[in-house]
């Protein structure tokens, strides 16, 4: 799709006006942020739209993939509806679906959807339209690359019926109490069947894909931009969003531009709205300057380390458990992050509900650290001060995730760490494309670094095991793990559930499967003091449906 200079910003044109690594204003720079004429279907005009800077759109647009990114979401959020909206507490209310009934075995649930909606190609939002979306979410046509939502609970998904054309009744094998607040999670964005249908790189073609939301796609060029424009006939926006009808703005920008500075450097010279994910150590410069920060957590998992335990050295408990008292937290907090974050005190975020302290189990302690590696038998050094065993160094590959600004400085931190303890600990940034082949998908890598959500703690049990992806390597050898996973994820009560949760957590901890870091804030906005209404979910993506924003 095409689309001209004057309803768009220009990557090139804010590199031109900010020059390479520029800090401050510069002259002549484009008003990306300002009043521009847009045409309504009313005939009216001079509406206000929204500019966004952000880092990256390089994850692709296939929905089940992109639509859990840190960056593509932020898109999907505006052009998309989801049945429940599900709030930064985990309360969930009625969006699309209206209003549902659940068993009291939480193994069956009858969804009554809102009528008259539509998705933006004019067809109904429907009854086959959710089972349609609720099978791509549970199962996914796998053997055509197109993966099932992971935190969805597929594993107990037993199939869904429309009752009539409004009426959806859901049944699970066995209790499944994650299932409605999960309807609100952000990979569990409703799309339209003819989208489903598309191949994968059909799917992978953003202006292929059709939503129902706020918002439709104009154009879009990837590495550079994404604008969507209001949609004129949209009315089934969630109470809980305090607005009804089309949204205020009559358009939305996202520009690509990579260089954390430049976009430091474009927010404070007002030449966007919202400049996304910059550096922690600048947060304190734009609050005084009057901008608005948010630094929204999410429910979900801590930042943190997963460990493969079939990859050496971290088959050894002794040495992942080395690892994780080796990490001096309060120092990653001092130095690279300020105090908009909090320490991790379990491997859940401290808004999981379910989540207890139990930061004894992995609080720094490099005495202790010492005597594990010992006691794993690393006790000889080469010439370079770095622990071996049999000929062999001990030591590793950080590859700081793309997902969260300040991983490369903490990975570089905690290698000095671990360097104190004899541990050799390289680091290296990569692209998201290769991060993901490199690491994500590289079995052989030992270290995979977590920047995850979920709004239910019962999909927690669909990662740690073969039941799931095996975040920790471990199959189903570890008995304890599989008994604790099934009893989470089969749990109808909530207040046994919660005892569950903990045994889990605890078990998880003991083994070092998982190393905590800090409490998980991954998204930074850095919004202009013009801009109200905005909203963010359970997963701390904002809704821009009934932002407002003061001409300038």
């Amino acid at each position: 799709m095409s689309t001209t200079a004057a309803t768009r910003p220009s990557r090139r044109r804010l590199l031109q006006g900010l020059g390479a690594g520029a800090v401050g204003l510069a002259v002549g720079l484009p008003l990306v942020g300002g009043v521009r004429e847009v045409a309504r279907a009313d005939g009216t005009g001079d509406d206000l739209e929204l500019s966004f800077l952000i880092s990256n759109l390089d994850g692709g647009w296939v929905p089940a993939k992109s639509a859990i990114s840190s960056y593509e979401a932020n898109v999907w959020q505006q052009l998309t509806d989801k049945l429940v909206h599900t709030d930064p507490k985990g309360k969930v209310t009625p969006w699309i679906a209206e209003s549902w009934e659940q068993s009291e075995d939480a193994t069956e649930y009858v969804l009554h959807l809102k009528d008259g909606v539509t998705f933006s190609d004019g067809t109904p939002l429907d009854a086959d339209a959710v089972i349609a979306n609720l099978q791509a979410w549970a199962v996914g046509r796998p053997d055509e690359g197109l993966p099932r939502v992971g935190l969805f609970p597929g594993g107990t998904f037993e199939g869904a019926e429309a009752l009539d054309p409004l009426t959806v009744r859901v049944a699970f094998t066995a209790p499944t109490l994650s299932f409605l607040p999960t309807l609100g999670y952000h990979g569990c964005q409703l799309m339209a069947p003819s989208s489903l249908a598309g191949s994968l790189e059909e799917q992978s073609d953003l202006s292929t894909q059709v939503g129902s939301g706020p918002f439709v796609l104009e154009s879009w060029a990837a590495g550079d931009h994404v604008r969507l424009v209001r949609r004129e006939d949209y009315d089934w926006a969630p109470p809980a969003l305090g607005a009804s009808g089309p949204a205020t703005l009559a358009a939305i920008t996202y520009t690509v531009l990579p260089d954390d500075t430049l976009r430091a450097s474009a927010a404070r010279a007002h030449q966007t709205d919202i400049a996304y994910n910059v550096n922690p150590q600048v947060l304190d410069s734009f609050t005084q300057a009057g901008f608005h920060i948010e630094v929204p957590r999410y429910l979900g998992f801590v930042h943190g380390y997963s460990l493969r335990t079939n990859v050496a050295p971290f088959d050894d408990v002794r040495v992942r458990q080395a690892f994780t008292r080796g990490i001096d937290r309060a120092e990653i907090l001092r130095t690279v992050f300020t105090d908009a974050w909090e320490p991790a005190t379990s491997w859940l975020q401290a808004g999981v509900p379910e989540t207890t302290d139990l930061t004894e189990l992995f609080e720094y302690d490099p005495e202790l650290a010492d005597r594990l590696l010992d006691e794993a038998g690393w006790t000889e050094r080469n010439a370079d001060g770095f622990r071996t065993k049999d000929g062999t160094e001990l030591g590793f590959t950080l590859y700081p995730t793309p997902y969260l600004t300040g991983s490369v400085p903490e990975a570089e931190l905690i290698s000095q760490h671990l360097r104190r303890l004899g541990i050799r600990v390289h680091t290296q940034k990569l692209d998201i494309p290769t991060w993901t082949e490199r690491v994500t998908n590289d079995l052989s890598q030992g270290v995979g670094e977590v920047t995850r959500s979920f709004v239910d703690v019962g999909t927690v049990a669909g990662v740690i095991t073969d039941e799931g992806e095996d975040w920790f390597s471990v199959g189903s050898s570890d008995p304890e793990l599989v008994r604790l996973r099934d009893a989470v994820a089969g749990a109808a009560d909530r207040e046994e559930r919660a005892g569950l949760v903990d045994e889990l957590s605890r078990h998880v901890l003991e083994q070092a499967y998982f190393i905590p870091l800090e409490q998980n804030v991954q998204r930074i906005y850095v919004q202009s003091p013009d801009l109200k209404g905005i909203t963010f979910n359970a997963v701390a993506i904002p809704s821009y449906h009934a932002a407002t924003k003061e001409p300038s």
